[in-house]
């Protein structure tokens, strides 16, 4: 009887850049440009200069990019630098489901192995639309995040499978990928809980440079454990419970169409209520003249966002922006949730700090029942004339169901890369992300002047 795994291989084999819709294709280029862009604007952060100093102590002269230079080193350590840039400021593209997932954290693995190997750019393209089908497919089947987990043992699993599809990897090399991959790679979820530290920026990463070198084993022959799902230790029995896996029907039917590019950098479950507290904020006036705010939203966002006592005095800027009361208090106080909003001396602003004293949140049953569809956040403000304020979003600006236009996405790319590379550099990033089906190399791309 066929395996999950094998049946994953035989999927993924079948794929092929003709089979994806010329939607697949636009929204493959323009994930491409959105994660170059919240790279250059996570240029000088902790996390990104780190680990490119640790790629950088290993240079391999025909081996992956580094973004924005010529240096060049192993591709399980460009994954793990350039994917710790795109991912820093929270602000690369989202998908919600059983498990909540950022599946442009595989991008960053598909241009390293896709360059190490030569791959037209069309076969990167197809490789980056099948790590989104994998992981948000995985996401869809079963949540990690109930049982103490993070949703990046879901990525070890999906940038292992795109990197031995550039690879060529017939059947059985797939399935050994996913073995070696998929057996070592459980990290907890205490990334995200509590006061979040510099680490939260490179838990993905890490988890793709592993799927990375797991490939790289598989590709010269190593075997990995059999039966990586429904094994008498493997995922089903251990963690999540058997599950069916489904995957893309045709052409037009690939999850990357149903994710969602962010507007705001921050987590997120607070999107919509970033959203309506913007749209509160004229009515509301002065916001020295709130006297309460409550946000009725659903589980997911009070969990992981709206619970602990961290959430209501963060300290970092990890903190700070998955704190869906720090985010709506800036968003009334400042007209906007920007980089600026999350500076150490933004945190220590009494006035945002008082306002989040303000501030409660509740889980509702009508919003519960909007998610994973739509992410419902209600608020509801109260100020000192005594009227009261109330707007319900679902479907924030850059969701599946409200998406961003291309003009939206460039100037969010423009806005990020400003001050990091020169305007006409921007300009050719620009044209080059949004045409990359249509260059020689990933290279043309990726290596670039910075300032």
């Amino acid at each position: 009887m066929a395996t999950v795994a094998d049946k994953i291989a035989g999927w993924v084999l079948d794929a092929s850049f003709e089979s994806l819709g010329p939607e697949v294709v636009h929204e493959v280029n323009r994930r491409i440009l959105d994660s170059i862009g919240t790279a250059l604007g996570a240029w000088t952060s902790r996390p990104g200069q780190v680990t490119r100093a640790t790629a950088e102590a290993v240079p391999l002269a025909d081996g992956a990019s580094l973004l924005g230079s010529k240096v060049r080193t192993t591709p399980d350590l460009a994954t793990f630098a350039n994917g710790a840039l795109v991912r820093y400021l929270d602000f690369n593209d989202t998908y919600l489901s059983a498990e909540p997932a950022h599946p442009s954290d595989n991008i960053p693995a598909c241009w390293a192995v896709g360059q190490v190997v030569g791959a037209h750019p069309r076969e990167i393209i197809t490789a980056i639309a099948l790590a989104y089908e994998l992981q948000c497919r995985l996401c869809d089947a079963a949540s990690l995040r109930a049982h103490g987990w993070d949703h990046v043992y879901y990525g070890a699993l999906s940038s292992s499978l795109a990197a031995g599809k550039l690879y060529g990897f017939n059947a059985q090399q797939m399935v050994h990928t996913l073995g070696l991959s998929g057996v070592c790679n459980f990290a907890t979820r205490q990334t995200r809980t509590g006061q979040i530290s510099d680490w939260k920026a490179c838990a993905f990463s890490n988890a793709a440079r592993n799927g990375v070198f797991a490939a790289g084993l598989a590709r010269q022959g190593l075997t990995g454990p059999n039966e990586i799902f429904e094994g008498p230790k493997g995922l089903f029995k251990m963690v999540t419970g058997p599950f069916e896996l489904k995957w893309s029907g045709g052409p037009d039917d690939w999850m990357i169409n149903r994710t969602y590019i962010k507007y705001w950098p921050a987590e997120y479950h607070s999107q919509s209520a970033i959203d309506a507290a913007l749209q509160l904020r004229p009515a509301v006036g002065d916001a020295g003249r709130i006297e309460s705010i409550l946000i009725e939203s659903f589980e997911a966002a009070v969990s992981i966002i709206g619970s602990e006592p961290e959430k209501w005095r963060p300290t970092s800027r990890e903190t700070a922006d998955h704190s869906m009361g720090y985010c709506v208090a800036c968003a009334l106080l400042d007209g906007d949730v920007t980089r600026g909003s999350f500076t150490d001396e933004k945190i220590k602003d009494p006035a945002v700090l008082g306002l989040l004293d303000k501030t409660r949140i509740v889980e509702t049953d009508e919003c519960n029942a909007g998610y994973p569809d739509g992410i419902p956040n209600k608020l509801i403000i109260k100020t000192s004339d005594g009227q009261e304020h109330a707007k319900l979003v679902t479907y924030p600006r850059g969701h599946a169901g409200n998406p961003m236009s291309d003009d939206e996405v460039i100037a969010k790319f423009k806005k990020l890369a400003s001050g990091v590379v020169s305007d006409a550099t921007a300009d050719r990033i620009i044209n080059q992300a949004l045409s990359f089906h249509e260059l020689n190399s990933v290279a043309d791309l990726l290596e670039f002047e910075t300032r």
